[in-house]
């Protein structure tokens, strides 16, 4: 049989899944690179958005110079960074520049090939939408970043917490999105557990509230609050929990950090026993899973180690990121969960 004459979609399964998992790990990456600028401070250090001019950095003396003297009529400068020097600048620059470089990137790589793949008739309608999807996925991303970043420019030298919460859980939903797709284009044999299907669902809805309230935890820089573990202070529950509640009402819910921060902690012994209830169940009733159930099972483990050291010791950079990317990994997990599951069709 001639080459012409398969289905494009044949022809081109290996590449269309390879250029999704480039996409999910692009992304990823653009996410810890986020997670290192969040936790460096640098992420008001660029105070204009310019898509295209601005993939180039600054590269004679005067062009730095313009860029430090804007930063300095920041409020950022004025409240704690006045005592910098271009090289302290740059320095934090850096950072900030990385990451819109790779939003970038993220977009060349997903857009030129998607073209190809889309001329070649690779794609149905189907994926055609999903495509388009992501498009504006990453176009949104790319937006919400500088509605992020302005909300710190303007009067206070901080970016709104809501905004930055919004930021990482959406790029965490577009990778989770491209991932459950690239999964489309790869053979596997599917298992009929519905069971196991609907916790596993419930348990990723869990997780990702869970991923939410850790970014309102990082917003409000609850995790240098009450630095102990198991207790809060000397008690379970932390002692100004009720003046929180009172002073604030329901918006202490996501807006006090002593609240968010205990919301985020007994969230976690959720998600632990979700993920154990879920591993038992394979365990006894598809042990075809049992391989994916461990790996979930020994991942959820880590990351609740990693939350406490990452407590613990008042969230230092490199806990704080490996934190963060251990709910990427097990987000990742239960979707493709989900994706070996099937309910039972007669």
């Amino acid at each position: 049989m001639r080459l012409g004459s398969l289905n494009p979609k044949l022809i081109y399964q290996n590449a269309v899944h390879t250029w999704l998992m480039a996409g999910v790990i692009l992304v990823l990456l653009m996410v810890v690179i986020g997670g290192v600028t969040r936790l460096t401070q640098s992420g008001l250090s660029m105070v204009r958005w310019e898509p295209i001019i601005g993939a180039i950095p600054p590269t004679t003396a005067e062009q730095w110079q313009q860029e430090f003297v804007e930063y300095q009529a920041s409020p950022e400068f004025k409240a704690y960074n006045s005592h910098f020097t271009l090289s302290d600048y740059k320095q934090i620059y850096f950072w900030e520049y990385l990451h819109r470089l790779i939003g970038r990137m993220v977009g060349l790589v997903f857009i030129f090939p998607a073209m190809f793949f889309w001329v070649k008739g690779v794609f149905d309608l189907r994926m055609k939408k999903q495509v388009m999807l992501i498009f504006l996925g990453g176009l949104f991303q790319g937006f919400l970043g500088w509605y992020m970043v302005k909300s710190g420019l303007v009067d206070m030298p901080h970016v709104s917490h809501y905004r930055l919460t919004a930021h990482l859980s959406t790029a965490l939903a577009l990778a989770a999105y491209i991932y459950w797709l690239s999964l489309e284009w790869k053979i596997f044999t599917r298992i009929e557990a519905p069971t196991i299907k609907k916790g596993t669902i419930a348990l990723t809805v869990l997780l990702g509230i869970q991923i939410i309230y850790g970014g309102l935890v990082a917003g409000l820089k609850a995790g240098k609050m009450y630095n102990t573990f198991p207790k809060m202070g000397r008690t379970w529950f932390p002692s100004d929990l009720n003046t929180a509640l009172d002073l604030h009402g329901v918006f202490s819910l996501f807006a006090n950090g002593v609240v968010v921060q205990f919301i985020h902690r007994y969230l976690a012994y959720l998600v632990i026993g979700g993920v154990i209830l879920l591993w038992w169940r394979i365990k006894k009733n598809a042990s075809e899973l049992r391989p994916l159930g461990d790996y979930l099972l020994i991942m959820v483990g880590i990351q609740f180690f990693l939350g406490v050291l990452t407590l613990i010791w008042a969230v230092p950079v490199s806990l704080g990121l490996l934190h963060q990317m251990g709910a990427v990994v097990l987000l990742l997990g239960l979707v493709k969960m989900v994706k070996k599951t099937a309910y039972i069709n007669h």
